[in-house]
């Protein structure tokens, strides 16, 4: 059996230590330039090698991207960025151009390069090709099958990996490559800042009525036709297993701590319990798929692994998430009172119940007993978001802890 990574977004240092505390064996994030999330917070080079400190210290690898299709005019800002990186210690660099891939071999050799999805990589041809130029891994095309995966993982050099996504956002342009960002508002997806029209409501309209919207909606919500269903195989990983997958990969870069613990914590407890056992795994398949239900999502696919999908894949008359739970914060410390110290990202009340999410799988329901402000005032509620706050929880959080209540 391959020894299996469990790969998660993080576009904060917030996000990265809680992906850390949730089980993730390694995170991908974003520098401040030449990735494809630009609307992220992303890290300066500072912050990168904080977060590749605090990872590192619980034995968690942190890969960067780099992975735009670069212009003429980019090159030489890649160039400097990769010198910059040089002290960052990072364990690999994430890559789709070629010509970003040759100034890396050139400035960072000893840096592992792994190819990104964006490189539509769907043959063991193609692998071969990126591995006798120094890569270490490729991040298989999403319009692969299962059977594709497990035919390239036969067909390459063992010591090779295979980087596969299992859960988030669906892309329906060719391995993310789309133009509709950069035709209606001149935002190149393909350098970083997508402006997602894939989301947006269409009507069609026939060349000669122009101002004449035909009716093919499928509700009163409009109709939506770029709208992907979001990826999950969580019901799936013996099936990953067997492909010879390396590497879980994760999407959502511009997801936030609740999503980054829901989404880590459960694929851990499902990937753990199936090594141990595939019977132990089927046992508590339903409570796996209960708890990935809880994240802001949109209806859930299993993409191509089985197959091409059709219009199944596709959300009809329906562009807003499913979202049952409302991320309340993160336990920044905890003082001698036993209050806890958070930055509130949305509003909960005293007399409220909320939940504790602790890493080991616990989800703790806790009565908010009182909250005070940073000069030590009570208050009835925290209503505006990003206040620095003192609340109450019973003594049941720690640090890291991240809280969450239930809207459903």
């Amino acid at each position: 059996m391959r020894k299996i990574e469990l790969l998660v977004p993080a576009g904060s240092l917030e996000v990265l230590r809680t992906a850390v505390r949730y089980g993730a064996d390694a995170v991908y994030i974003g520098g401040e330039a030449y990735g494809l999330r630009a609307k992220a917070h992303n890290f300066s080079i500072e912050e990168m090698k904080e977060g590749v400190r605090l990872a590192h210290s619980r034995g968690v690898k942190v890969y960067v991207t780099a992975n735009i299709f670069a212009h003429n005019e980019d090159l030489e800002g890649v160039a400097e960025y990769f010198r910059e990186l040089g002290d960052v210690g990072m364990d690999a660099l994430i890559i789709s151009d070629p010509g970003v891939f040759e100034l890396e071999r050139r400035i960072l050799p000893r840096t592992d390069v792994h190819i990104s999805t964006q490189a539509n990589s769907t043959n063991y041809g193609t692998y071969r090709f990126w591995y006798g130029l120094g890569a270490k891994r490729v991040v298989a095309a999403r319009e692969l099958s299962l059977k594709e995966i497990a035919e390239i993982r036969a067909r390459i050099p063992e010591e090779m990996e295979i980087e596969c996504f299992v859960h988030g956002a669906m892309c329906i342009s060719y391995s993310g490559r789309c133009l509709l960002s950069n035709y209606f508002v001149g935002r190149d997806a393909n350098r970083g800042e997508c402006t997602h029209p894939c989301r947006w409501n269409y009507a069609v309209v026939e060349e000669t009525r122009p101002g004449e919207y035909l009716p093919v909606y499928e509700n009163e919500r409009g109709t939506f036709l770029f709208n992907s269903r979001d990826l999950c195989m969580i019901g799936h990983i013996p099936e990953l297993l067997a492909a010879g997958i390396d590497s879980f990969k994760i999407e959502g870069r511009m997801k936030n701590s609740l999503y980054a613990a829901t989404v880590a914590r459960t694929y851990r407890r499902a990937i753990d319990d199936c090594l141990e056992s595939e019977e132990l795994y089927r046992k508590r398949l339903p409570a796996y798929l209960e708890e990935i239900g809880k994240c802001t999502r949109r209806e859930f696919t299993t993409g191509f692994y089985f197959g091409k999908p059709g219009a199944e894949s596709m959300i009809y008359g329906e562009s807003t998430y499913i979202k049952e739970y409302v991320y309340l914060g993160v336990v920044d410390s905890v003082d001698g009172r036993g209050l806890c110290r958070l930055e509130q990202k949305n509003k909960f009340s005293v007399g409220e119940t909320v939940e504790i999410m602790k890493p080991d799988g616990r989800n703790l329901e806790v009565t908010v007993g009182a909250i005070f402000d940073e000069e030590g005032r009570p208050q009835p509620s925290a209503p505006h978001a990003r206040q620095i706050l003192y609340a109450d929880l019973g003594g049941e959080a720690e640090s890291g802890d991240v809280l969450r209540r239930c809207d459903a």
